[in-house]
């Protein structure tokens, strides 16, 4: 391999080396006095030097397929940890209007209850945006302006909704948020039912984007240099780039019609 490329390498390996578990405990615990904790670098992110290295070790057509490989692998990452927390935000929302219904079927007003649920999200160790939000929509009612559902986005939105609606029309602010947290519960368990049977399909697309790294492996192991010839020929490169390129398209195309399915 080129030196540069090597040296490449290594500068990024030491530029994104995620902190120890021990280090961030101790910045947290000096960023109580005001200092601002670190945050934490994606490991993942270790993939962009992949297209560095193709292009200081081999020339133009291994960085443009290493970088459609790292575009790739972060747009899936970054949707994963967006999908991870909108879930987060549902089941927070949930909860937060079970502990609603329990404060009104005793008479609790329903400023009171929000409040409640939003002490009872903060109390959690991982808790996401919900409690806050609660809070601030609980402010809001308590100063007599309306619970704002512009003001909010996410799963907080349709609370907020649903309260902005029983106070325009009358309605029984229990009934409506029990009606709220039941389609929530519903939703989730046919979205939970619909990722589960799509696990197989998924699977398979992604062994079928896989295969063509299984044949230069045999090809190598055969003696037939198949990397070689894609790494240091012209012809080779654009082989390289074109099947990268029907690989990761393969990818983005199985996962549009999945999300398709789920989306219903």
């Amino acid at each position: 391999m080129n030196p540069g490329a090597l040296l490449v390498a290594v500068a990024a390996l030491l530029v994104l080396w995620p902190i120890p578990e021990s280090q961030r405990r101790l910045e947290r615990l000096v960023g109580v006095g005001g200092r601002p904790v670190r945050r934490r670098v994606d490991p993942w992110q270790l993939i962009w030097a992949l297209p560095v290295v193709g292009v200081v070790g081999f020339g133009p057509a291994p960085g443009i397929a290493g970088a459609m490989v790292a575009g790739l692998v972060t747009r899936q990452r970054r949707r994963g940890v967006r999908d991870a927390e909108r879930d987060r935000d549902v089941r927070e929302l949930i909860a937060a209007l079970a502990v609603m219904g329990a404060e009104l079927s005793v008479g609790a007003p329903v400023v009171g209850a929000c409040r409640a649920a939003a002490s009872e999200l903060a109390s959690a160790d991982d808790g996401g945006p919900v409690g806050p939000e609660l809070a601030l929509m609980a402010a809001r009612a308590e100063l007599g302006g309306d619970p704002g559902p512009a003001a909010h986005s996410g799963a907080v939105r349709r609370l907020a909704e649903a309260w902005s609606t029983s106070l325009r029309f009358g309605l029984p602010v229990g009934d409506v948020l029990a009606a709220l947290r039941a389609d929530l519960v519903a939703r989730q368990d046919f979205a939970a039912r619909t990722k589960a049977g799509l696990a197989g399909p998924r699977a398979t697309a992604a062994v079928l984007a896989g295969l063509p790294i299984l044949g230069l492996l045999l090809g190598e192991a055969m003696g037939a240099g198949p990397i070689g010839v894609l790494l240091h020929t012209g012809i080779g490169g654009v082989l390289l780039v074109v099947g990268t390129g029907l690989s990761v398209g393969g990818v983005l195309w199985s996962g549009r019609i999945t999300d398709k399915v789920v989306s219903r």
